[in-house]
């Protein structure tokens, strides 16, 4: 998860988000707020 100015300011791209540190994991209690970008991750 990232925020979306984060996520704006290096280029869409969770690449770099992660490299700077940005891009973190939560948990499925994280209470979303209006402006995260989130992927979810589940296994079939």
């Amino acid at each position: 998860m990232v925020h979306y100015a984060d996520f704006e300011a290096n280029g869409f791209s969770n690449a770099q988000c992660r490299e700077k540190g940005l891009l973190r994991l939560e948990g499925k209690d994280y209470p979303v707020i209006d402006g995260d970008v989130i992927e979810i991750r589940f296994n079939v």
